[in-house]
């Protein structure tokens, strides 16, 4: 069993900076592919990014390529979304998620699940 637990949501102007955090608990964290996703009111959950057991290998959307940086420290069994020059269109609810070993990009391959952090976007 693995929890997740998601932070450092808010509300930013457009142009600004969030660093979302997700903290997991339970054995062979570094054993775990990690993701993150969103879901906008009204949308279905979208692929955001993900990152390898190791960190080896990474993906992200094409929406978000080039601004959303996604990283992960076995040692603490955290994952970071750094997120910059955001837009009104990143508004949702990001969501933490854990499947072993290998990455995936659809939610339905995804095991594991935290409660969402909301970012909100202004223009």
């Amino acid at each position: 069993q693995m929890q997740l637990v998601e932070s450092g949501g808010g509300l930013v102007q457009a142009g600004g900076s969030l660093r979302l955090s997700c903290a997991a608990s339970g054995r062979a964290f570094s054993s775990y592919a990690m993701a993150w996703f969103r879901q906008a009111p009204g949308k279905e959950r979208e692929f955001v990014s993900d990152i390898s057991w190791n960190g080896d290998e990474t993906h992200y959307a094409d929406s978000v390529k080039g601004r959303f940086t996604i990283s992960r420290d076995n040692a603490k069994n955290m994952v970071y979304l750094q997120t910059n020059n955001l837009k009104p269109e990143d508004t949702a609810v990001y969501y933490c998620a854990a499947r072993l070993y290998i990455v995936a990009m659809t939610a339905e391959e995804y095991d594991y699940w935290g409660q969402g952090t909301q970012v909100t976007v202004s223009s």
